[in-house]
């Protein structure tokens, strides 16, 4: 299985920031375009685009619809995207727009039958983001953590369809730090299925060690703050990983 590299673009407002460990405060604004941000990096060897909406995150709907819809028609690679997916609608509506993958986060702890439909639905279509902290599902943009534990909640939708899981551990978020490879490793044997690591990753050493895992389920990495800081080198990391 190959590994991939997701570069990460966060839009808030119509532009590229990033947050520090989701909080909405600390906010660094990285490109007033986030579809010249996405071109960049599809020309520096992003086979993947990550798109969240986090405005949308927050609302409980996709609020930069018309920023997503341009980037899928503005790169030809695919482009996967999170942030206040909670209606089968919203869903349906992003993939019109281009999107290859949509990412159900809260709502894949807070409406099971919401995220039952869309994966009977569109299968591999569909990523299911599990956030956790210390082993525990977080939701609402990790203003809240629930009593499920992360691996529970992989197996049951596994059973239900879910082909893809991102998995951020939340302490690990934006404090580059090195991602959680233990837990993320687990997941992926334990759900049997691909798991996409999300957070922590500083880097290119953290990249090598996820992709040691590869035949393990680890399907690739999202990457943020370290592509935008320049302590990764987005074309030398897909070299190394080649």
């Amino acid at each position: 299985m190959s590994f991939i590299i997701y570069p990460a673009i966060d839009i808030r407002g119509g532009k590229c920031v990033r947050l520090i460990q989701g909080d909405y405060n600390q906010e660094t604004v990285y490109n007033d375009s986030p579809l010249a941000a996405a071109k960049a990096w599809e020309a520096q060897g992003g086979a993947y685009i990550h798109l969240v909406d986090l405005d949308g995150a927050k609302a409980g709907h996709p609020v930069n619809d018309e920023v997503i819809g341009q980037i899928a028609a503005g790169v030809n690679v695919p482009v996967q995207v999170g942030g206040g997916l909670r209606t089968v609608s919203d869903v349906k509506r992003l993939l019109s727009l281009g999107v290859s993958r949509v990412i159900i986060g809260t709502a894949a702890i807070e409406d099971r039958a919401f995220t039952e439909e869309v994966l009977g639905t569109y299968g591999d279509k569909v990523a299911i983001g599990i956030d956790a902290r210390n082993g525990y599902v977080a939701t609402r943009g990790w203003l809240e953590t629930s009593e499920v534990k992360a691996e529970e909640l992989a197996k049951e939708l596994a059973a239900k369809g879910a082909e893809t899981f991102i998995f951020t551990d939340i302490s690990r978020d934006g404090m580059m730090q090195g991602p959680n490879v233990d837990a993320i490793v687990s997941l992926a044997k334990s759900s049997g299925r691909t798991v996409i690591a999300s957070g922590g990753v500083s880097v290119l050493d953290d990249l090598v060690r996820l992709n040691e895992h590869a035949r393990n389920g680890v399907g690739g990495a999202i990457v943020g703050k370290a592509l935008y800081t320049g302590s990764i080198d987005l074309a030398e990391a897909v070299k190394a990983l080649k």
